[in-house]
């Protein structure tokens, strides 16, 4: 994760800033950087497989 990315999510936080929270979001923008890097590189799954995977994990 590039620097101008932490230091942009942490200002948006207010200044009494959780922690927490804060780890959450950068955790949640690493986790969508690598999907999109992944997606780049071809490694993605389609609309299709992702609705029969839920629909046979749901009926259980």
């Amino acid at each position: 994760m590039k620097r101008d990315t932490v230091i942009r999510a942490v200002k948006e936080f207010p200044s009494d800033v959780d922690l927490d929270e804060l780890f959450e979001r950068l955790l949640f923008i690493r986790r969508v950087e690598a999907g999109l890097a992944a997606a780049d590189l071809g490694r993605k799954v389609s609309q299709a497989k992702v609705e029969s995977h839920f629909k046979r994990k749901w009926r259980k």
